[in-house]
């Protein structure tokens, strides 16, 4: 294994056990999880977080957004089911069909299309009806309207209506009333679907605010997505309900310090100017890997376990910090701009304040050119090196 010392991201896989306990302990009993892991599994290693979860018993399987994410896990030999929670296009149906990927349904002609593949590969093709109780985004609506285009769907050959769900809109915010407003939505919809002759064997709809805020939705499975990475849905959800422990830190190391005088320009722009002599460490990392540019004059590092602060705009690759009250700093000394450092720590819903934007998307642009080291007990298990083969003679 080549050294990182430019950058990387560490994934702690007994933080991944420790999460999907902790959720558990928090859910009914009887309720399986599916595991969210969309996204490259929100930046953290969508393959690698499915090979250690796999043999959870009381995981159902994966939800993604699209199909390349569904036939990425099956190439890697994800074997439990994978649901795509967005729309699918009609050129991939056959594909999915064949790896035994369930869908999301919600239009007629998308039901009969996924039909006429089944029934072409002689398999069965397994939906999941998407019901927009709230979202605004994709489902059918709940209510009569819905009832027939449903019954036509259930008719259809070789197809199974497996599970129904939706999605909350506002689980995460204070006000518990609007998500109230969502399940009873979806109960009613279940309800007069069954009085026509339309049954479902796996009800779904909390998603990460839900499983740990709304245990009346847990029904048959719960959707565990931000929080399987030890991340917080938003600031307005109850810390003291489960204990969390991120997954990722993002690691680097100082290449180049130097002094200088007052009256010096640090980046482009020049908008920041020193007001006296100043020691100034370059950190070479950027936005180029996902490391927000808006963290510009307002963001910081830790070093030693203190505090580094960023001296103006943070560039493509590089940004530079303030050392001047760190001695010890020293060209090679690893940087942590993600996770702990001694009694400090810089988490991803802090970074995400500094930078106007939130953690869930913090976490999804870590880019490719950053490896991800994943641990258990301390060790490596395995690394994911988007660049390794060029390294290769």
């Amino acid at each position: 294994m080549r050294k990182f010392d430019r950058v990387c991201a560490t994934v702690d896989m007994d933080a991944l056990r420790f999460n999907m306990e902790s959720m558990r302990s928090n859910i009914d009993p009887k309720a399986k999880m599916m595991a969210v892991i969309k996204t490259d599994g929100y930046g953290h290693g969508a393959v690698e977080i499915a090979r250690e979860i796999e043999d959870t018993d009381y995981l159902f399987g994966y939800a993604v957004a699209v199909e390349e994410e569904a036939l990425e896990l099956r190439k890697a030999g994800i074997k439990k089911p994978i649901l795509i929670l967005g729309y699918t296009f009609p050129d991939t149906y056959e594909i999915l069909v064949e790896n035994d990927v369930r869908l999301a349904v919600f239009r007629e002609d998308q039901a009969e299309e996924l039909s006429k593949a089944a029934v072409k590969l002689g398999k069965k093709v397994y939906f999941h009806l998407a019901v927009d109780t709230g979202m605004s985004r994709i489902g059918v609506q709940p209510d009569e309207s819905s009832v027939e285009l449903v019954k036509k769907m259930a008719k259809l050959p070789n197809v199974e209506m497996e599970g129904i769900f939706t999605h909350f809109a506002k689980a995460d915010m204070t006000d518990k009333e609007p998500t109230e407003v969502q399940i009873e939505k979806f109960s009613s919809f279940i309800r007069l679907l069954k009085e026509n002759g339309v049954e479902f064997k796996i009800h779904h709809c909390s998603n990460s605010a839900g499983l740990i805020r709304f245990n009346e939705a847990d029904m048959d499975m719960v959707r565990a997505g931000v929080t399987l990475y030890g991340l917080w849905p938003s600031d307005e959800v109850e810390r003291d309900i489960i204990p969390l422990k991120p997954l990722l830190a993002l690691k680097s190391h100082i290449v180049y310090i130097k002094y200088t005088a007052p009256g010096v320009g640090v980046s482009y722009g020049g908008t920041y100017v020193t007001k006296e002599n100043v020691r100034i460490a370059t950190v070479p990392v950027g936005y180029g890997d996902g490391y927000p540019r808006s963290l510009s004059g307002k963001g910081y590092v830790l070093i030693h376990g203190k505090k580094a602060p960023i001296l103006g705009r943070v560039c493509m690759d590089q940004f530079m910090v303030d050392v001047t009250d760190i001695p010890e700093a020293a060209e090679g000394d690893e940087v942590t701009l993600i996770g702990r450092d001694g009694d400090e720590e810089i988490t991803m819903e802090e970074l995400g304040d500094l930078s106007g934007r939130f953690n869930y998307e913090l976490a999804c642009d870590l880019g490719k050119r950053i490896p991800r080291i994943y641990l258990k007990r301390g060790k490596v298990v395995s690394v994911r090196d988007e660049y390794a083969r060029c390294f290769q003679n």
